[in-house]
């Protein structure tokens, strides 16, 4: 097949380094800030041409990742078919040396959400980048990936806020037990279930082991994010 051959021979992309940060998504303390035009996009996500897949990259790479999907999909000239790449982000209020400043954060560490037409050519451009290493809802070697529903494309392309209703939460007191079923009450992984992974008292932070995309992810969050079972 010569498109096959031709996408072989692309060698341009960026080589990917060995990332050294743990998989852990912290909903309570943002880790980076990034520049506005990784931020996701809000306005009816859903009515845009094509449909949203999730692919899994490696944490702390997706930027990286994000920038050799789109150089790839430039040398390939198969922008009427792969639209628009994406890290999900959210707004996150900290203070700073008494100072409070709102941040972004990614949402879901070592995912990047993809709008596509999924065809042959697009699937092959976006399973052969360079960080890549599948797509999320494949369940066999060589199927197509199911694409996001109406509501998840919503959810997940809307996780932006103010962080006003993080600032202004109440802390709880201490209540939860390791091994515990839990339920997220607030954020973009609001009526998850989980369970608690670890307990951090001093703070009023827990970690909980969340389903996300058909992966167990571990989860940081407050004490005032999640209520029992």
């Amino acid at each position: 097949m010569n498109d096959e051959m031709n996408m072989n021979d692309i060698n341009d992309e960026v080589t990917l380094d060995v990332a050294d940060e743990p998989q852990i998504i912290d909903l309570t303390e943002p880790d980076d800030i990034l520049a506005d035009d990784d931020a996701a996009p809000v306005t009816n996500p859903w009515r845009r041409p094509g449909q949203w897949f999730v692919v899994h990259t490696q944490a702390g790479y997706e930027k990286k990742v994000k920038a050799n999907l789109e150089a790839r999909i430039q040398s390939l000239n198969i922008e009427d078919r792969i639209y628009e790449t994406v890290i999900p982000m959210e707004d996150v209020v900290e203070f700073k040396n008494g100072r409070k400043q709102t941040v972004q954060k990614k949402v879901f560490p070592g995912y990047i959400l993809v709008r596509c037409i999924m065809d042959d050519e697009s699937w092959y451009c976006i399973r052969n980048t360079p960080g890549i290493t599948g797509f999320v809802g494949q369940s066999q070697k060589g199927q197509k990936p199911t694409p996001l529903s109406r509501k998840e494309v919503e959810t997940f392309l809307s996780a932006k806020g103010d962080g006003q209703e993080a600032a202004n939460r109440r802390k709880p007191k201490m209540e939860y037990e390791v091994g515990e079923s839990v339920r997220v009450k607030e954020g973009p992984f609001a009526d998850f279930s989980g369970q608690v992974a670890e307990i951090n008292a001093d703070h009023m932070k827990l970690k909980v082991l969340v389903n996300i995309f058909g992966r167990e992810t571990m989860v940081e969050m407050d004490f005032s994010q999640v209520a029992k079972l």
